[in-house]
């Protein structure tokens, strides 16, 4: 994989919150943390790696560029703007967000800006979010293939996405699963809570080892401490293959995020 398979997630996270949950993650021995122009706390994101006393160079830093930046002029000079509050010369992700709503600005278009901003510097890498199988077939066209590091897509055991999946491993590109809890409801899920129950485990823990085991990155937030201490927890949880089968069926299309005006044509 070339990006890391365990991160901290900051959506919804802003002012002294934000800052407080990198910094404790930045201590726990996170090493990826995760931010995005829309989510308005990178200056709260650069802050807290600042005065954290962990080394630029031993971080995985990832945005994405907003839709309302996606024009030609525009798409640079916003990661310019991102790079001056993450307090850093150069990230080592950036995602297109969504697809540009109602193809206001052509895909072709941003992901050729996208690819300048590599080019120049600005980003090691590049990757793309909320794009199914359809829009990362022309992704690839414009940039090549090889050239996209990663989808971030909504994936979880009630939603697991499986022909896009399918499709983007395919393709060489890595799986960056959000919302892997479903917004807490799998917390609460019996087949999860009876294999923690059994493992000693919690069912963040759970859930989370069964997004690794499949080869997804996962990139949880919380404004705990404990919380984030026991979801990194997870990466030394090995599920049994009976373990993973039963998760796996609990597969029910569940969606949390599909913002009209934003999201494509899902392809499950």
């Amino acid at each position: 994989m070339s990006i890391p398979a365990f991160g901290v997630g900051t959506f919804r996270l802003q002012g002294q919150t934000v800052i407080d949950s990198v910094r404790s993650a930045l201590q726990l021995g996170y090493r990826a943390v995760d931010t995005a122009q829309i989510y308005d706390n990178e200056a709260e994101v650069g802050q807290a790696i600042a005065e954290s006393g962990v080394a630029r160079s031993k971080l995985f830093l990832t945005t994405k560029i907003w839709t309302a930046n996606y024009a030609a002029d525009k798409l640079i000079p916003s990661l310019r703007a991102s790079l001056d509050k993450l307090r850093t010369d150069v990230v080592d992700l950036t995602l297109i967000h969504w697809p540009a709503p109602g193809g206001a600005t052509p895909l072709e278009e941003y992901m050729t800006a996208l690819a300048e901003a590599k080019a120049q510097g600005l980003t090691r890498q590049i990757g793309i979010s909320n794009f199914n199988i359809a829009l990362t077939r022309r992704a690839i066209a414009v940039v090549g293939a090889g050239e996209i590091a990663t989808n971030q897509i909504e994936l979880s055991p009630y939603l697991q996405n499986r022909r896009l999946v399918s499709f983007l491993q395919q393709q060489g590109i890595a799986i960056t699963s959000y919302m892997t809890l479903g917004y807490g409801k799998l917390l609460q899920e019996p087949v999860i809570q009876n294999i923690a129950g059994r493992l000693g485990a919690s069912a963040a823990q759970v859930t989370l080892a069964w997004a690794l085991q499949h080869g997804y990155a996962v990139i949880p937030s919380s404004t705990r401490r404990d919380n984030l201490q026991g979801n990194l927890a997870a990466s030394r949880l090995q599920l049994g293959a009976d373990d993973m089968a039963a998760i796996d069926a609990l597969e029910r299309g569940e969606r949390q995020v599909n913002p009209d005006g934003l999201a494509p044509e899902w392809d499950d």
